[in-house]
């Protein structure tokens, strides 16, 4: 075996996202620079899970040395932490990619949020998106990172200062690890203090507990290893042997978020199917939570081997959730075809869901105000499960919670707004839109609102979709106010009032003139009983979607061409019936009618079809009211 290595070095540059990603990792001041040694940890875990995957098929990779470890070497003098695994190791190729480059979509808007955002929040996001790495620079004004492969004869050495370049080059074996990497960090003056057992220990207990690798420390050069961590799995544990401490560092180890988890759910499935799952609920959103891919971030394990992260184990609408499922179930070498055809991951997959759903609906009974900040952050997501899982359809809706008209501020449930619906009403009136002050102000609110009638708010993309899907909710079917007719006669205003006669002061004749001049542009226009305080506004015929729903498709290029909407007038709005009377100037009542529909575009969020023929006909308009 050849011990020496004589080669040049070669020298490499930063890819550009790399060099911007470590000088944000210099020049930031985080409030605990200490999470670089979480990462550095995770890191190496990770590789002793990969070995042991690998050995499943090739047992000669563990040779003498079955027992995965991290060591910790701290070397006070020299201003020295080394970092060491026995994982799989990397050879020259891995060690460029994984080290020189980043490879990973996510990078870019890391970057961007961790600049735009305070130092503090900015240290949640590290590991994210696998810079764990490059934390290191944060505390070291020097790396030299020395790999073997498992099974390899090469061992190389990757050094940088973390300033734009670094450089590669074989590595002497003596001086190298038999497999695994060895990190070796020299720190800054002001990082001494993490040669400090003290320190260190305190960091790895607080953070790293729970690794599924024991974890050992030697103190000083010449000083013998001491277990800091015993390496077990915390989910064999029964949940009477794990605090809510525990939990909460191991679901910062897994998630690499740094607030509490909102919920916990871990428990022992036993008969058909047996496995572990350790699922949280995060207090926060994750970073990556409106992914359009939609994936979920559950680990499956099988008798504590670390499979894949890329399996679908939980719906696509509880991707917010993270933890991991361990079975013994399944073989060692599951392929990734097993994994998405497997009757055993899907009745696991039901299995889980049920609970977690369960937690939920637990918390939200028991619970409401913390239920309120889980559903603000999370429903939005939770949402999509109602148009996607038919078979827990009614379980999400009961735990959906809205703004509505009688409730803007707070939220209700569906099962609130049927027991406080007017007598008579047989449906669930919603308004769909883009903001809360939007909706609110929305004109084809009004009539609902003078009657006392219950809306929901919605303001959520998703929600235009699953409204469409759910047929009904305890018996009631849901119907948007921007579509169809209002049938809002059979409700008294709470004021008294009655809705004006069509053919008053002309007001019927002004309405087929309006009907004949807008025809190319509108389906129809009627009088209203929608409307109490605004002239006008635009609804969508009763057939087809409703306004929102219209745009959103509009938007996504999926729809051709746009429905004609009808354009509804108040009949007792002081501007109609000044409009309607003037019966000698067809022409000043055309300018009228289109700059109408334009007002109804605009109280929709539109813009006016033709703004110069808009301004043109609202300058007529100004200019005969000064004649007048």
């Amino acid at each position: 075996m050849t011990t020496t290595v004589e080669q040049t070095a070669e020298s490499h540059v930063f890819e550009a996202d790399v060099a911007r990603l470590l000088h944000m990792m210099v020049h930031s001041v985080y409030s605990d620079k200490g999470v670089f040694l979480r990462e550095l940890i995770s890191n190496g875990a990770d590789a002793c899970e990969k070995l042991r995957y690998e050995a499943i098929e090739t047992p000669s990779l563990l040779a003498a040395d079955p027992e995965s470890r991290i060591t910790l070497r701290l070397d006070e003098e020299r201003r020295q932490l080394v970092v060491e695994d026995n994982g799989i190791g990397m050879r020259r190729d891995e060690m460029i990619e994984a080290l020189g480059t980043i490879a990973r979509s996510g990078t870019r808007a890391f970057m961007e949020r961790i600049a735009e955002n305070k130092a503090a929040e900015g240290a949640q996001l590290i590991g994210q998106f696998g810079v764990g790495f490059y934390s290191c620079f944060m505390v070291a004004e020097h790396v030299d990172v020395i790999s073997r492969r498992a099974g390899s004869e090469e061992a190389w050495k990757w050094s940088s200062d973390g300033k734009g370049s670094y450089s590669v080059e074989a590595a002497n074996l003596v001086e190298a690890p038999p497999r695994g990497t060895r990190i070796v960090l020299h720190l800054m003056e002001d990082a001494k203090t993490y040669t400090s057992r003290w320190t260190v220990e305190r960091i790895v207990k607080e953070q790293s507990g729970h690794v599924p690798v024991a974890i050992r420390i030697v103190d000083k050069p010449d000083g013998e290893p001491v277990q800091i961590t015993d390496g077990t799995a915390l989910w064999t544990k029964s949940k009477s042997e794990v605090s809510k401490e525990d939990y909460t560092d191991f679901y910062r180890g897994l998630s690499g978020q740094y607030d509490e988890p909102a919920l916990t759910v871990h428990f022992r499935a036993e008969g058909r199917h047996e496995y572990t799952a350790l699922a949280f609920v995060p207090g926060t959103q994750p970073f990556d939570m409106f992914d359009p891919e939609r994936k979920g971030r559950m680990k499956l394990y099988v008798k504590r081997v670390f499979i894949t992260d890329d399996a679908e184990l939980m719906p696509r609408y509880l991707r917010f959730v993270r933890g991991l499922i361990d079975t013994a179930d399944l073989p060692l070498n599951v392929s990734r075809e097993m994994i998405q055809e497997s009757p055993i991951l899907a009745a696991i997959r039901k299995g889980v869901t049920n609970r977690v759903i369960t937690a939920v609906e637990k918390l939200a009974d028991g619970e409401p105000e913390t239920y309120l900040k889980f559903w603000e952050n999370f429903g939005p997501v939770l949402k999509e499960g109602i148009y996607e899982d038919y078979e827990r359809r009614a379980q999400l809706m009961a735990l959906a919670r809205f703004h509505t008209s009688a409730s803007p501020e707070g939220h209700r449930s569906l099962a609130e707004y049927v027991k406080d619906a007017k007598e008579g009403q047989d449906a669930i009136y919603y308004l769909a839109g883009g903001s809360l002050d939007q909706l609110k102000a929305s004109p084809q609110l009004e009539g609902f609102r003078a009657r006392g009638i219950e809306v929901l708010l919605l303001t959520d993309s998703v929600d235009s979709f699953w409204v469409v899907n759910a047929p009904e909710f305890e018996g009631k079917a849901f119907k948007s106010i921007t579509q169809g007719t209002a049938d809002l006669a059979q409700f008294p205003r709470l004021d008294n009032q009655t809705p004006p006669e069509q053919d008053s002061a002309g007001l019927a004749t002004f309405i087929g003139f309006a009907r004949e001049k807008l025809a190319g542009q509108v389906a129809d226009v009627r009088a209203s009983d929608r409307l109490t305080e605004s002239a006008v506004c635009l609804v969508a015929p009763e057939d087809g979607y409703d306004r929102q729903m219209e745009k959103i498709l509009q938007n996504a290029g999926r729809l051709q061409g746009a429905t004609k909407p009808i354009l509804e007038i108040n009949l007792a709005h002081p501007v109609i019936k000044a409009i309607a009377a003037v019966e000698d100037d067809a022409s000043y009542q055309e300018d009228a009618t289109f700059l109408l529909l334009d007002q109804a575009r605009i109280l929709d969020g539109e813009r006016p079809q033709d703004p110069r023929k808009f301004a043109q006909r609202l300058a007529r308009v100004f200019e005969r009211s000064v004649r007048s």
